[in-house]
């Protein structure tokens, strides 16, 4: 007996990684290990498409488009073509990270004046108001013109396909369905598409969207001209116009991504990489910027002091999320002062190590649903490709005979006309959905990007610290106990009073909650934890070869060749 309890000691610290401080596994899987491709997506036929893309001869940006054009049919509770995209594309020709915003503006005959008019003081999340320019199409072609090898309409054959003839839907997806239908069930169209037989579809059932493979076959064989400037864009206007909004032919028509240059802040030797604004990202680096004047290391993964000093980081950055954080084409936004390491010295010494922060100045929406997902090449290129509706499925509006479902990302606007982030014709809202990237000494270490609304930033610096700080391997970082503040301030105009609240997973235990009450953390737990805490993908580039992870909690996986 005592030689098989040692053999079964041995054999679980072979296949898990274990908490040093719950004493508990979290590694679900191994890091999966290939030479010459990798994707890593929230949906198995996303993933196996990428790879299909990648041993047929496309490069990882081709990947990735086919890849988030089969996430658009098979979770749509996470994202779709109704929607936006941001990406960071590591380019190995040049060697160089290229950045990507490819959300779309309010239509440019949205103003505040009209919305006080109607009695609107807060943009509502669903109905036609919220809705702005989807930007995910564009974005596909933008990316394709510029980094992608094989022919743009052989990248929605899967997805065509899978459309036109059914797939199974999966667990996680499945979950979110049957929750979506309640909410969305009397809007218009929605049960056409998402409720055949007048019932929400669930688990194991296969779904078809003909609506959706026409949709697609319309895009791929116009290089995405239709969505914008054909009948795509007339049948969306026309039907958020007939609901009271404001999105006119003219605003798709007029549309255009922006390329932009990533930023970044050195966190113990290796280089983090965001977005600037109008996303949070930068959010993350603040974060970091602060964690790093802390022995992190020696405090222990999720021990009580560790998580006390990342959330009052994490409440003095979405301070200055909630005021600075805008469109840059309309508003000066400090992303340099920011992110400084200067200015996270300043900001540190207004944290107490013996007790939370209940207000904070600047120098409540929780529920964005999106995907995140991340593909490498034989070459060497790498994308870290983020993609989202926004809260839930969307703004509830479903054009006729499309297929989708158009976002709400309208909502994250200010009313305030004197915010940064208040509501103008033509200008992005402020954006929750990141990607992110390390490098280290200039060469590309990790692609990497977890979703999640408000989530994300604390996300990012999460895994960051997991991987550099605890040496955790690549999927153990994602598989680590999460934990997530909620109630800070806002850029639509909340203000934290009384300092918001922790949800911890419920893997870390009674002693390191006892240990955040003292410090007087008020501690909730939420009713639904999945995707509270993020989804998580990433592939690493370690010595000529990709490992890739994939979140435990969603449905998806890793894979190589």
């Amino acid at each position: 007996m005592k030689y098989k309890i040692i053999l079964l000691y041995f054999l679980l610290n072979t296949v898990f990684s274990y908490d040093r401080i719950t004493g508990l596994p979290f590694a679900s899987r191994s890091e999966v290990i290939a030479e010459n491709g990798m994707a890593a997506t929230s949906h198995p036929l996303a993933t196996q498409t990428a790879i299909e893309i990648l041993k047929d001869g496309g490069n990882a940006i081709d990947a990735a488009i086919a890849a988030n054009a089969v996430l658009g049919l098979v979770e749509p509770t996470g994202c779709g073509i109704g929607g936006d995209l941001f990406a960071i594309v590591w380019d190995a020709k040049t060697q160089k990270l290229y950045g990507l915003n490819s959300s779309g503006p309010a239509a440019q005959d949205m103003t505040i004046e009209k919305l006080k008019a109607m009695g609107i003081n807060k943009i509502p999340p669903f109905g036609p108001l919220p809705v702005t320019v989807p930007g995910a199409v564009a974005g596909w072609t933008a990316l394709h013109k510029r980094f992608g090898k094989k022919s743009f309409d052989e990248l929605f054959i899967n997805a065509i396909n899978y459309a036109d003839n059914g797939f199974p839907v999966t667990e996680v997806v499945g979950y979110y369905l049957q929750s979506s239908s309640k909410r969305y069930k009397d809007y218009p169209n929605f049960a056409d598409v998402w409720m055949p037989n007048g019932e929400a579809l669930k688990k194991g059932d296969i779904f078809v969207n003909k609506h959706l493979a026409n949709t697609y076959k319309k895009i791929a064989k116009s290089y995405g001209e239709n969505f914008y400037k054909g009948d795509i864009a007339q049948a969306i206007s026309k039907f958020i116009i007939e609901q009271g909004g404001f999105l006119s032919e003219d605003d798709l028509k007029r549309y255009e991504p922006e390329w932009i240059d990533p930023v970044s802040s050195n966190y113990r030797g290796y280089d983090v990489w965001e977005l600037p604004p109008n996303g949070q990202g930068i959010a993350a680096l603040q974060i970091l910027n602060i964690l790093e004047q802390y022995d992190i290391a020696n405090m222990g993964l999720n021990s009580a002091e560790y998580i006390h000093i990342f959330t009052e980081a994490k409440k003095l950055a979405y301070e200055d999320r909630a005021k600075y954080y805008a469109d840059m084409n309309f508003a000066n936004v400090p992303v340099k002062e920011l992110i400084s390491k200067e200015y996270a010295l300043e900001r540190n010494k207004l944290i107490n190590l013996k007790k939370a922060g209940s207000v904070y100045d600047s120098g409540i929406f929780e529920n964005g649903d999106t995907i995140y997902m991340t593909v490498a090449d034989k070459d060497g290129n790498m994308v870290s490709l983020i993609q989202s509706n926004y809260r839930g499925m969307g703004s509830g509006m479903v054009p006729p005979n499309l297929g989708f479902m158009l976002q709400d990302r309208g909502e994250m606007f200010s009313l305030d006309p004197n915010h940064r982030n208040s509501l103008q014709g033509g200008k992005r809202p402020f954006h929750t959905i990141i990607p992110a990237f390390i490098t280290k000494d200039g060469k590309p270490f990790i692609s990497f990007g977890l979703m999640g609304g408000a989530m994300q930033p604390q996300g990012h610096a999460q895994i960051v610290v997991n991987i550099i700080d605890f040496k955790l391997n690549l999927q153990e970082a994602g598989d680590a106990p999460r934990f997530r503040h909620f109630g800070s301030s806002e850029p639509t105009g909340e203000v934290m009073l009384d300092g918001g609240f922790l949800s911890l997973e419920s893997r870390i235990n009674d002693q390191i909650r006892n240990e955040l009450l003292k410090l007087g953390h008020d501690l909730k737990g939420v009713n639904d934890e999945k995707g509270v805490y993020g989804g998580y993908q990433a592939i690493m580039l370690k010595d000529g070869v990709y490992y890739g992870a994939s979140e435990s909690r969603k449905d998806g996986h890793a894979s190589g060749y």
